[in-house]
């Protein structure tokens, strides 16, 4: 798709959209040194990398360079960008951004059934490592099961994963067909767990059970999404989203190698609040209490699965 010519207009935020937080605060926790952002996205620029005609949202501007900045001022060394829904399968902004990043960055595709080898080939040369599958309703209008085994098979050879992003209440109808696939798999969010409901009910020890059950990774994300509480804190305190944090203890204690996580910024379609980025990393050690469970969780898992091979 090529870039907006001056004679045409660019669309309008989703009334009510709001943009990502401008100043971010200094995190309290130190992240380790070599820490991965395993989940976050670009969107545009729109004059450069134009929104996709058949998208469900219509965001700000939130590009590499912007995303970068908040790499640096976080501490994180490097960002696995994922393929916004606003985009469609038109990757051109993610893979701009991941060769911007010098080697810094890897890259989740979206990607039709017809794509080509070839295709495939060019987007492993430029960083991408996975494909991502879209079963939440209100992004998507479909997910034909049948074409995403045709793309998961395509794209196995490359050893590269599938990223699954659903909603808890449909995993019993979903994890027959991802059991399926060829590919290990990454899960978004945790699975986006209804965190009102017990941690050790049988929802999300169902859960708990499909990631054991196979090659399955766990992304300890986005507690602004799920939590209830939401952001408030007690009066001098940094520890927000308070009612997230035994579901995202639990996975890290019963997978320690197996879990990632990642600020999900520019945080598309959030409408309770933007959240303080600065604020999600003081969240991580509440998640992984050790040091030796936050090196996993945001450095030695992270690069096993993205550069492997590499020194942490």
């Amino acid at each position: 798709m090529s870039a907006s010519s001056p004679e045409t207009p660019l669309s309008l935020k989703t009334p009510g959209w709001l943009d990502w937080y401008e100043n971010p605060s200094k995190p309290e926790f130190r992240l380790p040194q070599g820490t991965v952002d395993t989940h976050c996205h670009v969107f545009g620029p729109q004059a450069e990398f134009p929104f996709a005609p058949e998208r469900k949202y219509t965001p700000c501007d939130g590009g590499s360079a912007e995303l970068f900045a908040l790499r640096d001022h976080l501490g994180i060394d490097r960002n696995v960008i994922v393929q916004a829904t606003c985009h469609g399968a038109d990757n051109s902004a993610m893979v701009d951004a991941v060769r911007a990043a010098d080697g810094r960055a890897r890259g989740i595709v979206t990607v039709r059934p017809d794509v080509s080898e070839n295709e495939l080939l060019d987007l492993h040369t430029a960083g991408v490592r996975g494909v991502r599958f879209n079963f939440v309703r209100r992004l998507v209008d479909t997910s034909p099961k049948d074409d995403l085994r045709t793309i998961a098979r395509k794209v196995a050879p490359l050893g590269w994963h599938v990223v699954l992003y659903f909603e808890s209440a449909d995993l019993p109808e979903l994890e027959g067909f991802f059991g399926s696939l060829p590919t290990p798999l990454v899960v978004d969010h945790m699975g986006r767990p209804d965190v009102t409901r017990p941690v050790d009910g049988p929802e999300f020890t169902r859960f708990l059970r499909f990631v054991e059950s196979g090659d399955v990774w766990v992304k300890v994300t986005c507690p602004e999404r799920l939590s209830v509480r939401g952001p408030a804190a007690l009066a001098g305190e940094r520890h927000a989203y308070t009612d997230v944090v035994p579901f995202g203890r639990r996975v890290v204690r019963e997978f320690p190698d197996r879990v990632l996580w990642g600020t999900d910024w520019p945080h598309p379609n959030l409408t309770d609040h933007m959240p303080d980025d600065g604020l999600l990393v003081d969240h991580v050690p509440h998640l992984a209490v050790t040091a030796e469970e936050q090196h996993k969780l945001l450095v030695a898992n992270p690069m096993s699965l993205y550069w492997p091979g590499e020194d942490v």
